[in-house]
């Protein structure tokens, strides 16, 4: 596989790169700050640089005596370790981040004056931070949640943030509510149960009460909250940002980013299992994909909305809770993201990074979402305070990559070195250095919105329908994906213990979906409420007037976008598939297999009962990679059953390997064995489920491929593992999800 280079480094100064950003040769701010930090053949020193003599003993008072306070190394060091730790991010604290590079295909002159969305030639560098949302930092990478997509350019006009999630609408309308939504979403207050779930009364219980949030809801009881890889997920920009061009004409805009290997997840008993076997699961997907070369990428789509049409549709463009159907507005693909390169530092680049939705450029601007400016406060506000100061922006991750000019000055870990008498503007002792930046050189100056209304806590009526793009949602989506949604309704609800609040959500359902609800309902032992209204959840004590729920029918029945069974299916690059063997396998079909796989840039690996080197049945020599002690159908993507009579025999004695075929076909995973091996699938639960034609060396509806192995079997085993799941397992409800 072909590797791109790697994205360049960020450096000490904060240039990322040298020619956007020079820095004087005489600038002493630089050369102090220019320390390399890897300790490669470097002598050993404290903080201020005394170099270090013994850094294994405490100095003492004697060989067994106190140890004496005036050992500031040892001060030093201890000191350092208890301040190692800063708060951990209240929401979006679990992540995984890399670097990368941003490049436009065409010039987007026309719609905005944004430098690296108008220069085709211009490598953009980037960082990408991915993350869940209510779990704390030691929670697992498969919980059921909102995934965060946060990608910072770094242009030399300045830090642009696009900080969004992964589905492309939120729970609430405005921000005022967002510490309600987070406060009833994270433990219980009593008894800090349970850690990265909204299986529990609180959150329902909220949920329940505002009728605002089922649209989102949909999507999080949906697949997309359990994607198979940060690498095979779609992200979204959520709100509406504008576009504004040189001659100062403003369009609206959405953001997305369109995975290149298609928009996958996994099962929901899958996503258990992997918590249990590999917490860091999507973290180490990452890591590796890109240690192995086969880079990240994403397209950038933009949906443009002349800002004539603002009033155009069925919904409000200001309100979070809706999205714009690609039926109505298509996305225009207009670049690419490559993620290329993997931190140095864990702490030092993906925890201290500090994303924030005010970083903009020229050409990208605000709109009034009333959630988009809560946030332009909030996250500036949570950097204070977990990175100690206002100062956090001289972090090197956090540097744009041209200088810093301003008067502002001091705060804690300040790390720049300002020369010169002067620190306010406007001055005369300092040449009025440095001086503002002219709107026609490139000085940012907000949209000249009018602005004409009075001061009230209300909300626009346009806001209020609030299940209309929900039935939408839900209209959309596969067969599958329907029971994978009541199921994890069901499954949610059933953890809640407080009776009225699962009928309170039976009564948000209904009003989605009659069916869904009754299927809930059903699964719950619950009956639907025999008196239904729009607004039958909100507490009639001091409910706001504005949160009255209106239905509207869209004039969209469905949108082929909404629903992962039209994604892309045409690739198995980096898909992880396992070849089950022992020794006495048959060496020449697994070379077929495995070199296939690999040319076609999956990731194959031998599992066998123990480690270490097998004898095949040619007595070539052959290693395993895993055991099956400490290997897991949920961590890989496909299986296939080596041939060989002695391998065969072992494998069918194996409890683990037939238990590895069951759970890869209890997750709907295309399963792929040698003609010998056919006593092995038929050791499985599932092989009675087969139809009696399953022998044969062809691709069944049911995913399992048969026969003699050679390069047309082989070809038929790339396209099932392209086809990522065969969902229709699930169909009679044989196989739970």
């Amino acid at each position: 596989m072909s590797k791109k280079k790697p994205s360049p480094k960020l450096g000490t100064e904060g240039a990322i790169d040298k020619k956007l950003a020079p820095q004087p040769e005489n600038d002493k701010t630089t050369q102090l700050a220019a320390h390399t930090a890897d300790g490669a053949g470097e002598k050993m020193n404290t903080n201020t640089g005394l170099p270090i003599n013994d850094d294994q003993n405490s100095l003492k008072a004697g060989d067994r005596g106190p140890t004496l306070l005036e050992d500031f190394i040892l001060r030093e060091k201890i000191t350092h370790f208890d301040h190692e730790r800063i708060p951990e991010r209240v929401v979006h604290a679990r992540g995984s981040g890399a670097h990368g590079v941003f490049q436009v295909y065409e010039s987007l002159a026309d719609v905005t004056k944004a430098g690296f969305l108008n220069d085709p030639k211009r490598e953009t560098p980037v960082f990408v931070r991915f993350s869940t949302v209510a779990g704390s930092r030691g929670s697992s990478d498969l919980a059921r949640d909102v995934r965060g997509f946060a990608v910072r350019f770094y242009t030399p006009e300045g830090n642009f943030d696009l900080v969004g999630n992964n589905m492309p609408v939120f729970f609430i309308q405005d921000a005022i509510k967002f510490p309600d939504l987070i406060h009833a979403v994270k433990p219980e207050p009593d008894n800090e149960i349970p850690q990265a779930a909204s299986a529990h009364d609180t959150f329902w219980d909220f949920i329940s009460l505002m009728p605002e949030s089922a649209h989102m809801i949909m999507w999080a009881m949906s697949d997309r909250a359990l994607p198979r890889s940060y690498r095979m997920m779609e992200g979204f920009g959520v709100h509406t940002f504008r576009l504004i061009n040189a001659e100062g004409k403003s369009s609206f805009v959405k953001f997305h980013w369109k995975p290149l290997l298609g928009t996958h997840a996994v099962a929901w008993d899958e996503a258990q299992n992997i918590s249990g076997k590999d917490p860091d699961f999507h973290r180490r997907d990452l890591w590796d994909a890109i240690e192995s070369g086969a880079f990240p990428e994403y397209e950038l789509g933009l949906q443009i909305i002349p800002e004539e049409d603002e009033f155009k549709y069925e919904f409000d463009l200001l309100d979070p809770t809706k999205l714009v159907p690609e039926e109505l507005v298509p996305v225009q693909r207009v670049g690419k993201l490559t993620l290329n390169r993997n931190p140095d530092n864990f702490f030092a680049e993906t925890e201290q990074v500090a994303f924030h939705l005010g970083h903009i450029v020229p050409g990208i601007d605000f709109t009034n979402d009333p959630l988009l400016q809560g946030r332009l406060f909030s996250y500036t506000d949570t950097q204070l305070t977990r990175l100690g100061g206002p100062n956090f922006q001289e972090i090197p991750i956090n540097r744009p990559i041209l200088p810093v000019y301003n008067n502002q000055r001091d705060g804690f870990m300040r790390q720049t070195i300002n020369k010169g008498k002067t620190s306010y503007s406007p001055n005369s002792l300092g040449n009025n250095d440095p001086q503002q930046v002219k709107e026609a050189e490139g000085g940012f100056v907000s949209y000249r919105e009018r602005i004409e209304a009075r001061k009230e806590r209300l909300r626009n009526k346009s806001f209020f329908d609030h299940f209309s793009q929900a039935r939408l949602f839900f209209n959309s989506q596969s067969e599958p994906e329907k029971n994978h949604i009541v199921d994890a309704f069901t499954f949610e609800l059933g953890k809640v213990k407080t009776i009225a609040v699962r009928e309170r959500m039976l009564g948000i359902l209904a009003q989605i979906d009659k069916g869904l609800a009754t299927q809930v309902a059903y699964g719950l032992g619950l009956h639907l409420p025999t008196e239904i209204s729009a607004n039958q959840s909100v507490s009639a004590d001091g409910a706001p007037a504005d949160y009255q729920s209106v239905q509207v029918e869209g004039s969209l029945g469905k949108s082929d976008a909404l629903s992962m069974a039209n994604t892309v299916k045409d690739t198995i690059k980096s898909r992880k598939v396992a070849i089950l063997v022992a020794d006495g396998a048959d060496a020449d079909s697994i070379s077929v297999i495995k070199n296939k796989l690999e040319a076609e840039g999956a990731v194959v690996e031998l599992i066998a009962p123990r480690g270490g080197m097998l004898t095949a049945e040619n007595d070539e020599q052959f290693e395993a990679d895993q055991s099956f002690l400490t290997a897991a159908s949920v961590l890989f993507d496909a299986v296939y059953v080596a041939g060989g009579a002695n391998a065969v025999a072992t494998l069918e004695a194996e409890a683990n390997a037939v238990h590895f075929l069951n759970e890869a076909f209890k997750h709907c995973k295309p399963i792929a064995a040698h003609q010998d091996a056919m006593q092995v699938i038929e050791a499985t639960y599932f092989s009675n489920k087969l139809p009696p034609d399953y022998k044969q060396d062809t691709v069944l509806s049911e995913g399992i491929l048969m026969g003699e192995v050679d390069s047309n079997y082989a070809d038929l085993f790339v396209k099932m593992i392209a086809q990522h799941r065969f969902w229709e397992r699930e169909k009679p409800r044989l196989v739970p999800a």
